[in-house]
């Protein structure tokens, strides 16, 4: 049986209980005829009953044995190397998109402003990738999964509407801590394509963001980094949600902040993980040449490595050896009982 295996060999412990039965049935095989020769004599038996030849019994007792044996090799399904198959695997990607929700993002320097740029940026380019488990991570002074990876798309736009500087209780903007939470958010790599989509204006409060592109890298993770902003800066207007008044943020010493995009930090998360960078500054993204250039590539090429060997089954034939042998210690019984009822005078 040169290149046979056997999917479930654990039921190879079966043997002892059919072993066992195997040996109670003989045991009271024999003891039947034992008590028969106890009470009737030799005489008697050949005028009332036709016995039973120990080569019949043996026979019965074999086809028993066989049945038994048969059935457990079936359930331990014999397979010997077959073909190969392409399998479809229904997720082809899973994709992270972590969103920068600090106060910088409400800059206006990208119209209406950076956030509500960005989200309508991520609604086009979730309807360009369907087919994919989506998720969404909100970050500013910490990182926070809004949505874990789902196929629900109408759920990620719900959450996604929601997602504002009120979704992340610390200010701030700490790349690295939205990076090292998608590499927390992912889980475990089964070989599924895995894309961290990084929306940000880049400007990082000492989160060692490259360190956490390391972590991203030996996780298998892609980082497609996406700056929006101007690198000339921008100032950032907030809204009074009681009176309506705008004004601007200030630092500590009541100077005006200004927030510019940061694209070289961005560029270099990008480039350690084998991504790519786009600085879409104050423009519109062209998510179609993302799509195109970048995550279908990916996701093509992983496709088509899904392919493994389909073993060829065995278990049909032991299934049907076993009934055959079931059946055949059926009849042997049967013949054995009609020949003794004819004998009797």
């Amino acid at each position: 049986m040169d290149g046979w295996v056997f999917a479930n060999p654990h039921w190879v412990h079966l043997v002892w209980p059919a072993l066992a039965v195997a040996g109670g049935a003989a045991f009271f095989e024999l003891r039947s005829t034992d008590a028969l020769a106890r009470f009737v004599s030799p005489a008697m038996q050949r005028r009332v009953a036709r016995r039973v030849t120990i080569g019949r019994r043996a026979t019965r007792l074999a086809l028993l044995s066989a049945t038994l044996v048969l059935g457990i090799v079936a359930l331990m399904r014999p397979q010997t190397p077959g073909g190969t198959e392409t399998l479809d695997r229904g997720v082809k990607a899973d994709i992270l998109v972590a969103l920068d929700v600090s106060r910088s993002m409400l800059a206006e320097d990208a119209a209406p402003n950076r956030l509500a740029r960005a989200k309508a940026e991520v609604v086009e380019f979730i309807e360009r990738v369907q087919g994919q488990r989506v998720g969404l991570i909100a970050f500013a002074g910490r990182a926070s999964v809004l949505s874990p990876l789902t196929s629900d798309y109408g759920y990620f736009r719900l959450v996604l509407r929601d997602a504002d500087p009120g979704s992340v209780a610390r200010g701030g903007t700490r790349i690295g801590d939205a990076i090292r939470k998608a590499v927390a958010a992912f889980g475990p790599n089964r070989g599924t394509p895995r894309i961290l989509v990084l929306i940000t204006d880049g400007e990082d409060h000492d989160s060692f963001p490259k360190d956490a592109a390391d972590e991203a890298v030996a996780a298998g993770i892609r980082i497609v980094a996406i700056g929006f902003g101007s690198e000339t800066g921008s100032e950032i207007p907030i809204t009074d949600p009681a009176t309506g008044a705008r004004s601007l943020v200030t630092d500590a010493d009541g100077a005006i902040v200004r927030s510019r995009l940061d694209g070289a930090t961005l560029r270099e998360i990008a480039l350690q993980s084998d991504g790519i960078y786009v600085p879409a500054g104050t423009s519109a993204v062209d998510i179609d040449s993302i799509v195109q250039a970048y995550v279908e590539p990916i996701v093509t090429d992983a496709a088509a490595r899904v392919v493994r060997r389909r073993p060829t089954e065995h278990y049909r034939w032991f299934v049907l050896g076993a009934l055959l042998t079931l059946m055949a210690g059926i009849w042997s019984g049967a013949t054995g009982a009609v020949a003794g009822q004819r004998s009797v005078a």
